[in-house]
């Protein structure tokens, strides 16, 4: 993952003035300036965010090779890793007859 540099160098192999990208490392720092900002007590980097935003798109109920495609893994069996950290087995499927009683739960009657 690559960010816009905030200046303008001369490329030293054409010698075209253009943006290059930050390092990683500044990345990294942001991040982990912001987990101090936000009192978070475990490290936090840009690959655990990637491993976050999976697991919450199958917990949600996304499809698991729409997760494969955006992870951009060659092989599902990479993504599988993911069910595995939410560690729910049968209990993780819902039915949509689950989320009507959860809706009408919501309204209760006077």
């Amino acid at each position: 993952m690559s960010f816009p540099s905030g200046k303008r160098s001369a490329d030293p192999e054409d010698s075209v003035v253009r943006r290059h990208h930050l390092d990683d490392s500044v990345l990294a720092r942001a991040l982990n300036e912001a987990r101090r900002c936000a009192a978070i007590a475990k490290p936090v980097s840009a690959h655990v965010l990637r491993h976050s935003f999976a697991t919450h798109l199958l917990q949600s109920g996304h499809d698991i090779r729409t997760v494969q495609e955006l992870l951009g893994h060659a092989d599902v069996s990479t993504t599988m890793i993911y069910t595995h950290v939410m560690n729910k087995g049968a209990r993780g499927v819902k039915s949509p007859l689950d989320r009507l009683e959860q809706r009408r739960a919501e309204y209760r009657v006077h």
